[in-house]
């Protein structure tokens, strides 16, 4: 009998285990210069595209490799140059 419950328990536990959302939900868009670079340093780290980018950082100017800019220095996080991968995901980068 025990053996019977326990194999029922692990059964229900499984089923019950593939019911969770497996969706991910996307981030929520943060309007204006990047303040917060722990945040920021975290979503660079899950190797976004440049879509997605553009997508939670509407306000920073993404700057792609051959892109042309102005020359004023800016200090307030509003312009990113990534450094991408082979395919083309943002890996890392600096603000100008």
């Amino acid at each position: 009998m025990r053996c019977s419950t326990a194999v029922v328990a692990l059964a229900v536990a499984i089923t019950l285990g593939g019911c969770h959302d497996m969706t991910h939900r996307a981030p929520t868009p943060v309007h204006g210069y990047v303040t917060d670079l722990k945040a920021f340093e975290a979503f660079i780290a899950t190797h976004p595209t440049p879509e997605q980018f553009r997508a939670v950082y509407p306000d920073v100017l993404l700057v792609m490799p051959g892109g042309v800019t102005t020359l004023e220095f800016r200090t307030n996080n509003s312009r990113y140059y990534p450094e991408l991968d082979k395919d083309g995901r943002i890996v890392g980068g600096h603000f100008s």
